[in-house]
């Protein structure tokens, strides 16, 4: 199901009325990442269907019914394995200055986009893999500088990728949690700061303190939301608070 919160008038404090605008039809798994395409149209990944939604959205606040964007076999997910029920396509980010759509695909360890049509926001072409060899879960876009930054929920990391598919070699930059931090102990959302002068510097990522990816012995710690900035100069080092 689809909610729509209307948080233009709230302060911290107030109770929010969540509504119910859309209710998703047969094949509906698990819905997850989410993004804008243009003004008007939201595509939502859903993990274990395999596919992404679309979702138009009126002036009124209305929206369509949803109906399956794209599905493709990069997107299933994996019912068995190092971790159970992995899940498949997962974070979903547009990049407006190149009109690609990029998402994680976890079970498979792919990061993948797909061409938009400007004029009517549908899918062009087939999937191609940017990069490979990651639990991808969700990731910000820096399109100035044409990178990614994606979140490992099982792996405990953060990797740069380039949003170019031949400037990545094969081999993993993981510009955070390697060597393993506890800090960063099952990242999953990531997302820029709203400031302007932050963009592409500075990011917030949320952890779950590693209830996916617990090993025997492990303690579970506590989950939180961590600012990390990313210094454009020397992207080995980062500052995380």
């Amino acid at each position: 199901m689809l909610y729509r919160v209307d948080l233009r008038a709230w302060s911290a404090g107030e109770t929010l009325q969540p509504e119910l605008v859309a209710t998703f039809p047969t094949p509906i798994g698990m819905l997850n990442g989410s993004c804008r395409v243009g003004e008007d149209v939201i595509l939502i990944a859903d993990s274990f269907a395999g596919l992404i939604w679309r979702v138009d959205v009126y002036l009124d606040g209305r929206v369509s019914t949803p109906t399956v964007w794209l599905a493709h076999e990069s997107m299933e997910h994996q019912p068995s394995g190092a971790f159970p029920q992995q899940p498949g396509v997962n974070g979903v980010k547009f990049a407006a200055s190149t009109g690609w759509l990029y998402y994680t695909s976890t079970a498979q360890g792919l990061f993948m986009r797909v061409a938009v049509d400007p004029e009517s926001a549908s899918a062009i072409g087939t999937p191609e893999r940017v990069a490979s060899g990651m639990m991808g879960d969700d990731f910000c876009l820096d399109e100035e500088s044409g990178v990614a930054y994606v979140t490992t929920h099982r792996e405990n990391t953060i990797d740069l990728v380039s949003l170019t598919p031949s400037e990545n070699n094969g081999e993993r930059y993981s510009v955070v949690g390697n060597p393993y931090d506890e800090r960063m102990t099952g990242p999953s959302a990531i997302a820029w700061s709203r400031s302007s002068t932050e963009q592409g510097v500075v990011a917030y990522v949320t952890t779950d303190g590693g209830v996916m990816s617990l090993k025997p012995g492990n303690v579970l710690k506590p989950a939180k939301v961590l600012r990390i900035e990313f210094f454009n100069q020397d992207r080995n080092r980062t500052d995380q608070s």
